[in-house]
């Protein structure tokens, strides 16, 4: 737990029950106290932010509202044990992924294994998805008390504007003070490991999202802003954000050639690459390596190097 910038934001870090590790979440003392992010459904999470709210003279039913920078369950779970009435504020996408629609849910299992049969995905390995469901047990059934978007100042928070930024998650924002500087930056940029950008279906119309050329725009969009620092959902904060920002875009376009390379031998399905990619990795993490693999075939066919056509059923991608 460390105490940041004049003692006005807490950060406090949790264990998760995922390959990513320990997640952070931040309380911020404004005209409300606020928490931003919750952590992970467990007993062992909730415990030890008790332990951790009480060093700093505070109790769970001190904090006065919650803000979520997105959906995933690293990051909300804990919603479950606050008080129902405890106002929770986020992007608008986050809803369904908050109340665990079952309707939506299905739509979100026939989308991803639509396309991944598409994308070369067999019937054996697309068994595999059941991890879904098991990573939202860890997840909570709240509902969003009022949407946030673009430009938006949090009631209670003043000082601290709302910047969408897709791509790791469809429903991510972060919190920015201008007078500051500092970001309140969620899982969009970490200091250790990059971002995955996650195949989701679409929230709008039937159009698949692109995460990984919205997650390069979002990335770009921080770019206009000065940053003095970003608090991570992740790991140590980042001093450097641009000079960060800047390595990331270029190891993505080195990964994205990679694949390019790969294309030379022959026209390959997402799936083919994806095995080549990650030849330990990809039954484990089928929807995170699948995601990342995709993500630089997008990549690539949007800079007009690569195209595609559907033969029986199944995507191939050559070179142009």
């Amino acid at each position: 737990m460390n105490v940041l910038k004049n003692q006005v934001i807490t950060a406090i870090t949790l264990p998760t029950p995922f390959p990513v590790g320990d997640v952070n979440v931040y309380l911020v003392k404004g005209e409300a106290l606020t928490l931003v992010d919750a952590g992970p459904k467990t007993e062992q999470a909730w415990e030890l932010f008790k332990q951790k709210l009480k060093k700093i003279g505070y109790t769970p039913n001190d904090i006065e509202q919650v803000v979520i920078t997105h959906h995933h369950p690293d990051h909300v779970g804990l919603l479950d044990f606050f008080p129902h009435e405890l106002p929770v504020y986020g992007h608008s996408y986050n809803r369904p992924w908050l109340i665990q629609e079952k309707a939506f849910f299905e739509k979100q299992k026939q989308f991803i294994s639509q396309l991944f049969t598409l994308l070369g995905v067999d019937s054996q390995h697309l068994k595999l998805l059941g991890e879904i469901d098991h990573l939202y047990t860890f997840s909570c059934q709240r509902v969003l008390s009022a949407p946030l978007k673009e430009g938006d100042e949090i009631c209670g928070l003043s000082g601290w504007n709302v910047i969408e930024t897709p791509g790791h998650a469809q429903s991510h924002i972060v919190l920015y003070n201008p007078k500051t500087c500092e970001v309140m930056g969620g899982d969009h940029l970490l200091k250790k490991i990059s971002s995955n950008p996650l195949l989701e279906p679409p929230m709008e119309g039937d159009e698949r999202p692109k995460p990984q050329l919205q997650y390069n725009e979002s990335l770009k969009k921080l770019l206009q802003f000065p940053i003095s620092v970003v608090y991570t959902g992740h790991g140590e904060p980042v001093y450097d954000a641009h000079k960060l920002i800047e390595h990331r875009l270029n190891r993505q376009h080195e990964r994205a050639m990679n694949v390019l390379s790969l294309l030379n031998e022959k026209a390959m399905t997402a799936f083919d690459i994806c095995r080549r990619l990650f030849p330990t990795a990809y039954e484990r993490e089928l929807m995170l390596t699948m995601s990342e693999t995709v993500g630089q075939l997008d990549y690539l066919e949007d800079s007009h190097l690569i195209t595609f056509q559907d033969e029986n059923g199944v995507r191939l991608y050559r070179r142009m």
